[in-house]
């Protein structure tokens, strides 16, 4: 008995017994060219006619993670608008894996680089399924025109298989800078003038306005325009170059101060613009020039500043002198109140006798250290004289007829015997606590 099968194929059959056949390879097998195979088995006899039979065997080749994931091009380069939100989608990449199941699974990831100073991961971000790239801040083309980073893509193999491509983010420009003066200079507070003999003639070049854009391309072409003049007839300005320039011939009549207003535009889509004020002196000497255009204004934001401080300073200057006349005022209402008040009050005047006084207009007895005690007894709790209490017949008398001498009278009983008893003399209290109430209400009404 024979047996054989389909040719072209990584196969043979071996027999190491009668009619028993074993089936080995005869090559290298590749599930990625060939996943699968079909064989078919024939056996046929010796006999006369030969009789054959036919038997087919189906398999499948099982996957080896034997290929990385490839790219679909070697390098990218994507588009994106400055001034982008973050999280803004910018570009996608894609690898693919020949492999099959968890072997062909693909991830991405973004290689650390650094760029400007900076990780790569600070400008942009991928995503570890899709392959979609991110932008991770808003670019700005006046900073950074170009972000080149890489990408690696790994299988899901074991060992893992990748490979990497480089992607280049060209930054486009917006318009979103205005042009910017560089020529003549804006000063806050003083005037810079131009200076334009009479005997000019048509043509003369009075200056430049000098003036650049930081964007680029079509946004930064400038265009100069002629916005406002004190005379339109005498100055015109080259729309593309900037110049200044007479248009007729400088007369007597012609002002000696001319104000010209140029506008500066870029030619972006919407466009933006700068002004820029040129003063010109049409005069034949510096002199001339200076003492015309001293009397120029100011600015008006500097003047309102000047006019806002000292405003608030005449204020501040008006309220501390009310404020002291008013304290003035009540100081000198106050003691002039208590003057009254003392002057019109009934209680007994009680003369204040100098320390080491003694009697020289009388025959008075009394000793010096004793006049001296007299003199102490409105403070002195050792003293002999005795205050009544407010109703009793206890009072301090001055003997007009006396030279000198003090009479007592003493009643019942006295203040010194009894230490815990207040002192009441009629028309001191009142006046110690409207003392206190006008002062506590002077201050109360300083401090509101």
């Amino acid at each position: 008995m024979v047996t054989h099968f389909n040719a072209n194929m990584p196969f043979m059959i071996q027999s190491s017994l009668k009619n028993y056949f074993t089936l080995v390879t005869n090559g290298v097998l590749n599930r990625e060219s060939a996943p699968e195979y079909n064989i078919t088995f024939t056996a046929v006899d010796e006999g006369s006619p030969p009789l054959s039979t036919n038997k087919t065997i189906s398999f499948k080749v099982s996957d080896v993670n034997d290929n990385a994931p490839i790219f679909e091009l070697s390098s990218y380069d994507a588009d994106v608008m400055e001034n982008n939100s973050p999280g803004l989608s910018v570009f996608s990449v894609k690898a693919n894996d020949a492999d099959f199941g968890q072997n062909a699974r693909v991830s991405y990831f973004l290689i650390d680089s650094e760029l400007n100073g900076s990780p790569s991961s600070s400008y942009v971000s991928i995503n570890a399924e899709s392959g979609v790239i991110q932008a991770v801040q808003s670019f700005d083309y006046e900073q950074i025109k170009t972000i080149t980073f890489h990408v690696k893509a790994q299988d899901g193999g074991s060992p893992p298989l990748s490979s990497n491509t480089t992607v280049r983010l060209i930054i486009l420009d917006q318009n979103d800078n205005p042009p910017q003066v560089l020529y003549p200079v804006q000063t806050a507070g003083s005037v810079v003038a131009e200076m334009v003999p009479r005997s000019a003639d048509v043509g003369y070049l009075v200056t430049k306005v000098v003036a650049v854009d930081v964007d680029s391309g079509q946004n930064a072409w400038l265009s100069y325009k002629l916005q406002k003049a004190t005379d339109r007839a005498l100055f015109e300005v080259g729309s593309q170059n900037g110049e200044i320039r007479t248009v007729r011939q400088v007369t007597e009549k012609d002002l000696l101060k001319q104000r010209l207003t140029v506008i500066v535009e870029d030619n972006g889509q919407p466009s933006r613009s700068a002004t820029v004020i040129v003063n010109v002196a049409v005069a034949d000497s510096f002199p001339e020039v200076l003492s015309e255009f001293s009397d120029f204004p100011h600015d008006k934001d500097y003047n309102g500043n000047l006019t806002f401080y000292l405003v608030l300073a005449l204020a501040v200057v008006s309220f501390l002198f009310i404020t002291c006349l008013v304290v003035i005022i009540s100081v000198k209402i106050y003691r002039w109140r208590q003057s009254r008040i003392l002057y019109h009050s009934s209680l007994p005047v009680i003369p204040y006798y100098p320390p080491r006084y003694s009697d020289t207009l009388g025959t008075g007895t009394l000793p010096h250290t004793y006049n001296y005690e007299v003199c102490r007894t409105t403070d002195s709790r050792k003293s002999d004289c005795k205050f009544g209490r407010a109703g009793s017949q206890n009072v301090l008398i001055m003997d007009p007829s006396s030279t000198g001498t003090m009479q007592r009278m003493q009643s019942e009983k006295s203040i010194l015997d009894e230490p815990d008893s207040p002192l009441e003399v009629s028309g001191f209290v009142p006046t110690f606590f409207s003392y206190n109430y006008v002062v506590l209400f002077f201050f109360s009404g300083i401090a509101l």
